[in-house]
């Protein structure tokens, strides 16, 4: 074979490995930005076309490695509209924002210190081991109750409580066959513990400018990115970045002391309305996270191996509704109140986005389950439903009866009772002896 033969070779080889690269997808060089300043969205998370999770940009806002069987893909940024991919032939790709309005708060007097808000969260959190995997789409209404400082008599809540949610499953094997319901055994969702941080202190590089943004870094890589544009504040916190970040999540400190292997741990807070050099947990317009961990609390049993790892993540979006300063009278009535949860409807904000197609098919295979249908198609196994009730004869019935007006039957309950409780406690001891042995 000669050089020219070996040349041609050489440059089939690398136009077959170009091209190959190129249908799997782009590893490097991708940013997502802000449509109008072009300012990097360090957090963005990214979804397939199957609605999972499949990573988040960096800090400057750069895409990670996607392969060509995730796309089209969907990012996600909140307080941006959401947006899909179907390529990734450009260096960069633009997210616009939505304009978003708060609700106004009324104090009528001093006595309204606790403040309690409405939220609205969407959310969607996956659970997978190296065979099964569980999807989870879920929406609910929640609310918190927030003192503003420890003299306050009333405690309240920082983490949202569940007023209503609607949860959307669905279960994949190692074969790709899959099912769906409504309810699952295993709770492995983050989002019940992110919950509302009071107030944070503005930073000195934006509070005397109306545009800017600054980077506060950590231990190990940017802790947080302050971004200001007029009255608008958005803070992109990197929880893992350093062990001060946590004050972020003061609730979730348990998870740390257990030295759970956090993979992702960012949060997203957007605050509208901000007059002045300070920030108020009235100006709070909803906030976001990605957390990605190997494991979660407790092992999930019957779900995983023994021994077997498994993996959760939850992305998150918490859109606030209403908010309202009440009393501490008012807010100890919120919170013994016996909620009609049946009545209770979910309100979707205004600017919520659409549902990537994958999800809303989903929601509908859930929302097309007969649960009648299932019931009435299943046979019960009367071996784990006691003993079956034979008819009695007018003599049987009658001796019952007087069975029971003179504690014939209730002594004879007692003693047997009693003769199978000391049985079962010797054969015990046997036992426990003989493992001692």
């Amino acid at each position: 074979m000669n050089n020219k033969t070996i040349s041609c070779h050489l440059i089939v080889f690398w136009i077959v490995l170009l091209s190959a690269i190129k249908m799997e997808g782009k590893a490097f060089n991708t940013y997502v930005v802000d449509s109008i300043t072009l300012t990097p969205l360090p957090g963005a998370s990214i979804f397939d076309k199957q609605g999972n999770a499949i990573g988040i940009s960096d800090n400057n806002g750069k895409l990670p490695y996607i392969s060509a069987y995730s796309l089209p893909i969907t990012i996600r940024y909140l307080g941006f509209k959401e947006t899909s991919f179907a390529t990734l032939d450009k260096d960069t790709l633009y997210l616009s924002e939505i304009p978003t309005e708060l609700p106004e708060v009324i104090v009528e007097s001093k006595r309204h210190k606790v403040l309690h808000i409405l939220a609205y969260i969407r959310e969607y959190s996956t659970l997978t081991t190296y065979t099964d995997s569980v999807f989870l789409f879920r929406e609910k209404m929640v609310d918190f109750m927030l003192t503003p400082d420890k003299t306050t008599k009333f405690k309240g809540w920082e983490n949202p409580r569940i007023l209503k949610s609607k949860s959307y499953y669905r279960f994949t094997n190692s074969q790709g066959l899959d099912s769906v319901s409504d309810k699952c055994n295993h709770h492995f969702s983050w989002s019940d513990w992110i919950g509302i941080v009071k107030s944070p202190q503005m930073i000195d590089a934006i509070r005397t400018t109306e545009q800017g943004s600054d980077t506060i870094y950590g231990k190990y890589s940017p802790t947080e990115i302050w971004h200001r544009n007029r009255d608008k504040i958005k803070i992109d916190v990197n929880v893992l970045a350093d062990t001060t970040s946590r004050k972020w999540v003061p609730n979730i400190s348990n998870f740390f002391k257990n030295h759970l292997d956090f993979e992702t741990f960012r949060l997203q807070y957007n605050y509208n309305n901000v007059v002045g050099d300070s920030i108020y947990t009235t100006d709070l317009a909803g906030y976001s996270f990605n957390i990605e961990s190997n494991g979660r609390g407790h092992d999930m049993f019957r779900f995983n191996h023994k021994d077997q790892p498994f993996f959760v993540s939850t992305y998150a979006e918490v859109y606030i509704l209403d908010k309202e300063y009440i009393t501490t009278k008012e807010a100890k009535n919120w919170d013994n109140k016996k909620l009609d949860f049946d009545n209770l409807s979910i309100i979707e904000p205004a600017d919520l986005p659409e549902l990537q197609s994958s999800v809303k098919e989903l929601v509908q295979r859930v929302n097309d389950i007969n649960h009648n249908n299932i019931r009435l198609d299943f046979t019960p196994n009367y071996r784990l439903m006691g003993y079956r009730a034979h008819k009695q004869s007018i003599g049987q019935r009658a001796l019952f009866i007087l069975k029971q007006l003179t504690g014939i039957s209730s002594y004879k309950s007692r003693r047997n009772f009693n003769r199978n409780w000391n049985t079962f406690q010797k054969n015990q001891m046997k036992k426990n002896n003989n493992k001692t042995e």
